[in-house]
């Protein structure tokens, strides 16, 4: 495949904007020691003025900073313009995800599979590695028709957590929240929240922002996990083609 020409992360590494690098820990993925002394992400999209003014869909990059506003990752989409213009927000995709190095320290992978209902063995399955080569877990579509739902799996693929979204997954004037379950659905650990980002954002481009939540003793190849979870989402939910809604509700 084709290197993506990519923005590489501004400043040297610990530099200012971005956080401090943390020492290195037993059994912990190359990269993730930032994710052990966090709980909760800030996923911001860049504005592509291409895209904006003409429609034409270029490749996905984000920010992910921690609560202070300090950047901790920058993430770059790998596709070609054929399959983002051809496929829309169904599309596959890969998505490099580097520290403040220029390291990639994690690497999704999203097959083209089907999001509907309708085809319910052949849903949404996003494999996640880190360092790339070596899988770490899965986040996997359930079948549902009024409420979008994923399990968080680890690299066994053995269900960890539950992710639930609303019925419907516009945004007027207000945040959408996914929820974050523990493995049993029963208690409520975090969330994926999609932010208002203000009327002309929203209407002109689909540069969205996130928050993330979640505890923080969680193991970090799930937080790890559950950040790719929001990639998939805002593809799914809130990635527009040729800037305009196609919100429907449930999963039908």
């Amino acid at each position: 495949m084709t290197q993506p020409q990519m923005t590489q992360p501004q400043g040297a590494p610990g530099g200012p904007g971005w956080m401090s690098v943390p020492q290195g820990a037993p059994n912990c993925p190359p990269g993730l020691e930032y994710l052990m002394q966090i709980d909760q992400m800030l996923v911001h999209q860049q504005v592509e003025l291409l895209e904006a003014f003409t429609g034409f869909e270029t490749s996905n990059k984000y920010e992910i900073k921690n609560s202070m506003g300090q950047k901790v990752y920058f993430a770059a989409e790998d596709t070609d313009c054929c399959k983002r213009n051809l496929c829309g927000n169904c599309r596959s995709f890969d998505m490099q995800i580097m520290d403040n190095m220029g390291r990639e320290v994690i690497h999704i992978n999203r097959p083209l599979r089907c999001t509907s209902c309708w085809f319910p063995c052949c849903l949404q399955k996003v494999e996640v590695c880190s360092p790339p080569g070596t899988v770490i877990g899965y986040v996997k579509q359930s079948w549902s028709i009024c409420v979008p739902k994923f399990t968080v799996c680890n690299a066994q693929e053995e269900e960890v957590l539950k992710i639930e979204g609303p019925c419907f997954t516009c945004s007027i004037c207000g945040d959408v929240e996914f929820q974050v379950l523990s493995a049993d659905g029963g208690t409520q650990v975090g969330k994926i929240s999609k932010q208002w980002t203000g009327l002309v954002k929203e209407l002109f481009t689909d540069a969205d922002n996130f928050g993330i939540t979640f505890p923080m003793d969680l193991d970090v190849n799930i937080k790890a996990v559950l950040l790719s979870a929001t990639f998939l989402i805002d593809f799914m939910f809130f990635e527009k083609k040729g800037n305009k809604e196609n919100d429907s509700p449930g999963m039908l």
